[in-house]
């Protein structure tokens, strides 16, 4: 079976093509670089690089989020268009599990890290069970400072792993001692080889048309009009 995967959901691109759970090609990108201007030019070299036709995969796996809106966005409409017009199968996989994917045999638990902007983050608790990843806590939106609350609670070693975990990386050890695992920098990046993994141990099929992202959280400009729109009612 050929997959292509396609993750997009942050600052990193992946990209790649795994056959019969053989890696042909992957991608992978840290540079801040548009989605828009550089994905879908990356799949046509992959293909390229394969001597593959685009109607000869057999299923695509996509990060549908948390992230980025606009990176989420790119990878799940760029999924969605190759699934509906070369009629093959999506599947939808967490951001956020593609990263903790990385570390999948830790012995401990896993925490992805993305950074979300004034001292937010969207993170998940993963581990693993059976030799696959289990999520302990939902992948959400939240604070840095109520994420390692949380966690403070678990009296276990906890591997951070991201490349935003960097920005946080005093705060984390600081709050959690010797229980705080900072993954080393080659594990940083999300891989689409891991993306498609998950995928195919999902089993799950995504209905193209009414597949969405999941985002955790809504859009600035939504959440100011909704507080435009409180104001307005308390003001009547």
């Amino acid at each position: 079976m050929i997959w292509l995967g396609i993750d997009t959901a942050n600052t990193p691109l992946s990209v790649a093509i795994v056959k019969d759970g053989t890696i042909l090609a992957e991608v992978n990108s840290s540079m801040a670089v548009n989605h828009s201007l550089r994905a879908m030019r990356v799949i046509e070299e992959i293909f390229e690089t394969v001597q593959l036709k685009p109607k000869e995969i057999d299923a695509i796996a996509v990060s549908e989020g948390p992230g980025s809106y606009t990176g989420v966005r790119i990878g799940v409409t760029i999924a969605k268009t190759l699934a509906w017009t070369l009629n093959k199968p999506l599947v939808g996989v967490s951001s956020l599990k593609t990263l903790a994917a990385n570390a999948n045999y830790f012995n401990g638990l896993i925490c992805p890290v993305v950074d979300a902007r004034r001292n937010n983050v969207y993170a998940g608790v993963y581990e693993n069970v059976g030799g696959a990843l289990v999520a302990i806590h939902e992948d959400q939106h939240l604070g840095i400072e109520a994420l390692l609350d949380a966690l403070s609670e678990f009296d276990r070693p906890i591997l951070f792993i991201g490349k935003d975990v960097a920005m946080y990386e005093e705060l984390i050890t600081d709050r959690l001692k010797e229980n705080s695992v900072i993954a080393p920098f080659p594990l940083n990046l999300p891989r689409a080889s891991a993306l498609i993994y998950i995928a195919e141990q999902s089993g799950h099929e995504e209905n193209t048309h009414t597949f969405t992202p999941e985002y955790r959280r809504i859009a600035e400009a939504e959440a100011n009009w909704l507080k435009q729109q409180s104001k307005e009612k308390g003001s009547e």
